[in-house]
């Protein structure tokens, strides 16, 4: 078993009653047509958390980010793959939620120390944008693309080709998984797919960014990087951040239900990316790479 799920069962099991849940009960007074009634609602959790790296003796902070409880050792992972600071689930040797004495115990569930093996020598300067960041994605600047090519090649080839009814049923694929959403309203949620729209994992945050590292640290944990045969769908808009996260993962095709910025198309543009806009109903915009869009069985 790896030491981080054996890490974290155990501290769910020491204090599971200290560790906050992914949404929580809210009176609200609620108003219609007929007047007002109150009556019991549900909230999605926004809580800190930090992410700290141990590199031998060194404990260094290398992110605080808001976030919906839950996954999240996926989330600190995913993060830091796709900062290019670990490739292999071997370059972290162990996870676990931080004890140490002087630590509130309601914030010790806040704090992921994530341990990195004596071959990984990170550099944090890039991270210091990420300090504290919140649940909606920032933009980083065209700065980044020029930085970016130094850790990632473009994404060759055209495969996998997607049929257009494949790409019009993941939405509806993705809502039937997002149980939290279903509860709250109130969360974003990331989806990876397999080149015939079968859903093969999903995940839930208040921040779409977060969901996107939850969702990819979970397929870097469990060896199933790189996706190159694979489709990452995101509630909301696609962000450079998502498309960043998303090419470090090796995935092919993004999707968003709304629109992409302008950083997010030159990104997918420049490296070999497709990406798929205002996926609603039977409708959708292609915004890069339509090489791997099947239009009547002739390549675009």
């Amino acid at each position: 078993m790896p030491r981080w799920t054996s890490t974290l069962s155990e501290r769910v099991r020491e204090r599971g009653s200290g560790r906050p849940g992914s949404s929580v009960s809210a009176r609200v007074l609620a108003f219609d047509a007929t007047g007002s009634a109150s009556r019991s609602d549900r909230l999605a959790t926004e809580e800190p958390l930090e992410i700290r790296l141990l590199v031998g003796r060194s404990r260094r902070t290398a992110a605080v980010t808001m976030r919906t409880p839950g996954s999240d050792f996926e989330l600190a992972a995913g993060f830091l793959h796709g900062e290019g600071l670990v490739a292999v689930p071997g370059d972290i040797v162990g996870m676990s939620y931080c004890t140490d004495h002087g630590v509130d115990t309601e914030q010790q569930f806040n704090i992921v120390n994530v341990a990195l093996a004596p071959h990984v020598n990170p550099d944090l300067a890039p991270l210091e944008r990420h300090f504290l960041t919140t649940s909606a994605c920032g933009v980083c600047g065209k700065a980044s693309l020029d930085a970016l090519r130094v850790r990632s090649a473009p994404l060759a080839g055209a495969s996998p080709r997607i049929d257009p009814a494949t790409l019009t049923g993941l939405p509806e694929r993705l809502r039937a998984a997002q149980g939290l959403f279903a509860a709250t309203g109130g969360l974003h949620a990331a989806g990876l797919f397999d080149a015939g729209g079968n859903l093969v994992a999903a995940r839930e945050d208040v921040g779409r960014h977060n969901a996107v590292d939850k969702l990819l640290g979970w397929a870097l944990l469990a060896g199933r990087l790189p996706l190159a045969e694979s489709i990452v769908l995101v509630s909301g808009r696609a962000s450079y951040e998502v498309l960043q996260k998303c090419l470090a993962a090796s995935v092919p095709v993004v999707c968003s239900v709304s629109a992409p910025s302008s950083l997010a198309v030159s990104l997918a543009e420049q490296f070999g990316m497709t990406l798929v806009g205002f996926l609603r109903g039977e409708r959708f915009n292609v915004y890069a790479g339509a090489r791997r869009i099947v239009l009547g069985g002739v390549q675009p």
